[in-house]
């Protein structure tokens, strides 16, 4: 279960003596609940991601040992899953970041990329690594991949977390995947629905109902 704090002994001394401490902390733990009752099944726990993300860091450290590498964001979805991969880098890196819109508040993508925040740094002649949440038509990712070789780097890679193979649209396989999973519509970890549920330690599917309101 999902809950955002556990209390100490002195908190829970004073939470009884205080009405008011006590009524605010029921209700935020009502509120967690209620995010967590949105899923319809936890289809990736905290500790499997945790396992695999540093498994994955790991991997990437080897492999670009040596290298000048740029790590790149796609924000909003990739923060948490880089936030925590780069501390498994035992690697020298740069990290920047891009905004990329093609979901909106929609489950589906719309197959129309636009670019609202780009990098902040030249990548001319050194090694890129596209750090994403989940890859699905694969149209994003294609499009970000041809616009970051058209400035000539070294290399373009990708790591993605979430990989929906059976989505794909265009050929894109990632060099690096946390984990390939079915076509449900997921969140948590950093993958939202109309920007909630980004905060949650888990990857869940979401109930169609909340989406289908």
């Amino acid at each position: 279960m999902y809950t955002l704090f556990q209390p100490t002994d002195q908190e829970r001394v004073e939470g009884s003596m205080n009405p008011h401490l006590a009524g605010a902390r029921d209700s935020t733990l009502r509120e967690a609940d209620e995010v967590v009752n949105d899923l319809e099944q936890v289809l990736l726990s905290e500790e499997v991601i945790a396992k695999r993300v540093k498994e994955l860091g790991e991997q990437i450290s080897r492999d670009y040992r040596g290298c000048d590498l740029v790590v790149v964001g796609i924000l909003k979805g990739a923060l948490v899953f880089m936030a925590d991969l780069i501390r498994h880098l035992s690697i020298p890196v740069i990290m920047d970041f891009a905004v990329v819109s093609s979901y909106g508040a929609a489950t589906k993508t719309s197959g129309v990329v636009r670019i609202l925040k780009d990098l902040d740094q030249p990548i001319e002649g050194k090694h890129v690594l596209i750090v994403e949440d989940i890859i699905d038509t694969g149209l994003t990712m294609h499009y970000l991949i041809n616009n970051f070789k058209a400035r000539k780097p070294l290399s373009v890679k990708v790591c993605t977390l979430l990989d929906k193979p059976s989505r794909r649209e265009v050929d894109i396989v990632p060099d690096y995947c946390g984990f390939a999973i079915p076509d449900h519509f997921v969140v948590g970890y950093g993958l939202d629905y109309a920007e909630y549920y980004r905060n949650l330690p888990q990857v869940g599917v979401l109930k169609p109902e909340v989406y289908k309101k």
